[in-house]
């Protein structure tokens, strides 16, 4: 027998257990499907969670107040060397008058004020440089940096040291919930992996007596196997197309509730945005604990 026709066989066989065998296939995708939305709804829930952490870290930053009689010139250089630093993401500069501008536009409606600044003539506001970091435990490198820097003489205040508590205890939040979330896809995902393993261990328990028939009349344990992995593999793709039809009302419906929760993140937009993205990670998850369950659950009937 041919390697092509044995595949053709075994494929075919595949496909005949899984619609002969219609409430077992279908027990089986059922449980696969929630599997995969498990693993679905661990990408939505770690991208939620990306976005929520990204936020969090573009409020964390630093700035560099320049004393008042710095040239500009030496203030652009320090914003150049500070610019070139690996752990430097961006750097803003805001030169005195712009300062001034924005501070008398935010308090265009207090008469007070407005009329003191008048009355003071000079501008009293000095430049600064606003800082942020690739990521929120390097500010400490970057503070370092400018104390030591020959840009010290015209820093008046670095103001990371006022913020040092706040922004090292933002970086252990980060890492910590960082961690966590790996940790729930890594134990949800195992669960996931068990339950369908035992389901599909049920499924090929009901064709024990054909299995056992195949192999004492000479069949090999690839050939047995197949149409079980077969199978196995056809759960994977059923629940990937239903949980993905799934997933459609339900970012849906919680579109617009996470965009006002998490800050502008429509679960819905990204949804669709990515579908094929997504999909295809479903889809393989789905084929491969189809593949993978059908291979463990089988073992134990090809030892006759």
């Amino acid at each position: 027998m041919t390697t092509g026709v044995t595949i053709q066989r075994i494929v075919r066989g595949g496909f005949m257990s899984f619609w002969r065998n219609g409430w077992v296939s279908l027990t089986a995708t059922l449980v696969m499907t929630l599997a995969v939305f498990v693993i679905g709804s661990l990408l939505f829930s770690n991208v939620l969670l990306t976005s929520a952490l990204s936020r969090i870290e573009e409020q964390v930053d630093i700035s560099v107040y320049f004393r008042s009689d710095a040239a500009e010139q030496d203030i652009l250089a320090a914003n150049a060397a500070i610019a070139q630093l690996p752990q430097v993401r961006s750097t803003a500069y805001v030169s005195r008058e712009d300062a001034l501008a924005k501070f008398r536009a935010r308090h265009a409606g207090n008469a007070l004020i407005t009329q003191s600044l008048d009355e003071l003539g000079d501008n009293p506001l000095q430049a600064s440089l606003n800082i942020r970091a690739q990521n929120p435990d390097q500010y400490e490198v970057i503070a370092r940096f400018l104390e030591s820097s020959v840009y010290q003489a015209i820093i008046d205040k670095v103001n990371y040291f006022q913020n040092q508590v706040v922004i090292e205890r933002l970086s252990r939040v980060l890492s910590a919930g960082r961690a966590i979330g790996f940790g729930i896809t890594v134990a949800l995902s195992a669960i996931a992996v068990l339950v369908v393993l035992n389901t599909i261990r049920l499924a090929i328990y009901t064709a024990r007596d054909e299995i056992a028939v195949m192999k004492v009349v000479g069949a090999s344990s690839r050939y047995v196997r197949g149409p079980f992995v077969v199978s196995g593999a056809l759960y994977g793709v059923f629940a990937a197309f239903i949980t993905a039809v799934l997933f459609y009302p339900l970012t849906l419906w919680l579109g617009p509730q996470t965009a006002a929760f998490f800050g502008g993140l429509d679960l819905f937009q990204y949804y669709l945005a990515h579908f094929f993205q997504i999909f295809f990670i479903l889809l393989s998850c789905g084929i491969l604990l189809g593949v993978l369950s059908s291979t463990i659950a089988i073992r134990r009937y090809l030892k006759v």
